[in-house]
């Protein structure tokens, strides 16, 4: 048996009117995810515990099976696994998002949070502009590592784990509320301002009609995380696929084995068919019983409060995912059971992260069903099936 979990990233969201009081997953045109809802069990599952904030940090944890009360330490060191960053038991790691706030000559406190991705700016332009910040911002207390896009790393020697807000939860406002209480922390991001904004490659985004790269924003802090092996954990040798820096530090934490792909970025046009072949490859070819295929696309369009955009992801993520991986692993001959899932909504009306239960879709091609069901939030919570402990459903998916 081979097992795979499909993760729409923010894929679940509420009732629109522009869609006619239908979510995006009900609204868009899901012709896979429907016909295998039919043959499959669905219900909804709590991926975020009661008292923590909405995350992918937490909510991937908890959809890989990972209690995020017991594992999760912060967001920003499991990102800085990805990076091959070394922290030592006292270091803080830090988001380091370059984000764009507006150009509009008030004070940097009285500046608005205009988009928490700089127009998902590129991982060169964004290296540039990280070195222009690391020459004169870093020293032997603060480093800064070069993620991915606009994610990136900062580390804090001996820092303190202090609560900071995320840039997407504060689109649209003022920043001065927002900033850390840390004197020196909040004094580098008004200092990265000065910096950037005039940069050579802002001016140029500015001229092309692209957000600018303006400052950087911290957020996520956490300590070295310690995660036990998956497979230790399940007995299933396991293989992640993503484009997000996140994702692949959970599985450096969980060795679990990280497969690149040509292509994948993140956005909205992601190599969606390299993504479905890298997966059919590893579970026939690679030796792995277990693969993990996340896709940003829906999480990024709900940020951008962009509903046709989050739509087309939905519909990507069908055609250009779900379909080929399960179509090809018929033609193979070999059992396999199937999660598909969002890990958190991203509603489109407040552009940031939610705590609802999601809607899960799962598949087992030894077991014959008949259901009338769509895959989407109304159904699934029609079904009356739901899991109070989302960590609690891998353990379904791998029985």
């Amino acid at each position: 048996m081979k097992y795979i979990i499909v993760l729409g990233d923010g894929m679940a969201d509420e009732p629109l009117e522009e869609l006619g009081g239908k979510t995006p997953l009900e609204y868009a045109k899901t012709p896979y995810m429907d016909k295998i809802a039919k043959e499959s069990d669905i219900g909804l599952a709590k991926t975020i515990p009661d008292g923590m904030k909405p995350g992918s940090d937490t909510a991937n944890l908890a959809v890989l099976g990972y209690d995020p009360n017991q594992y999760y330490t912060g967001r920003s060191p499991l990102e800085a696994l990805s990076i091959g960053v070394e922290m030592e038991d006292n270091d803080i790691a830090i988001r380091c998002n370059l984000v764009t706030v507006s150009d509009d000559g008030l004070p940097y406190e009285q500046k608005k949070m205009i988009d928490h991705s700089s127009g998902e700016i590129s991982t060169e332009d964004a290296a540039a502009l990280l070195d222009a910040v690391r020459k004169e911002l870093e020293d032997g207390e603060y480093q800064f590592y070069v993620g991915t896009s606009y994610r990136h790393c900062t580390i804090w020697k001996n820092g303190d784990a202090a609560e900071l807000t995320p840039p997407h939860d504060i689109l649209g406002k003022a920043i001065g509320d927002y900033l850390p209480q840390d004197e020196i922390l909040r004094k580098k991001m008004k200092r990265s301002y000065e910096i950037l904004n005039e940069h050579p490659i802002n001016i140029e985004r500015a001229k092309k009609g692209l957000n600018k790269a303006n400052s950087i924003w911290f957020w996520g802090a956490g300590t070295k995380p310690a995660l036990d092996s998956f497979e230790g954990k399940f007995g299933k040798k396991g293989a992640m696929i993503s484009a997000v820096d996140l994702l692949k530090g959970i599985a450096v934490g969980a060795e679990m084995q990280n497969i690149e792909v040509e292509g994948a970025d993140g956005t909205l046009e992601t190599n969606y068919e390299g993504k479905a072949a890298a997966a059919v490859k590893t579970l026939t070819e690679g030796g792995s019983d277990f693969v993990y295929i996340h896709v940003e696309a829906p999480d990024e369009m709900g940020h951008q409060g962009s509903v046709e955009r989050k739509v087309k992801a939905i519909e990507y993520l069908d055609g250009r995912i779900i379909g080929p991986v399960f179509e090809s692993m018929k033609q193979t001959g070999q059992d396999f059971r199937m999660l598909v899932m969002p890990d958190h909504p991203t509603p489109i009306r407040t552009r940031t992260h939610s705590s609802e239960p999601v809607p899960y879709l799962l598949y087992d091609s030894t077991e014959k069903q008949e259901n009338t069901w769509k895959y989407n939030e109304k159904e699934a919570k029609e079904s009356g099936n739901y899991f109070e402990k989302g960590y609690m459903l891998i353990r379904e998916l791998l029985k």
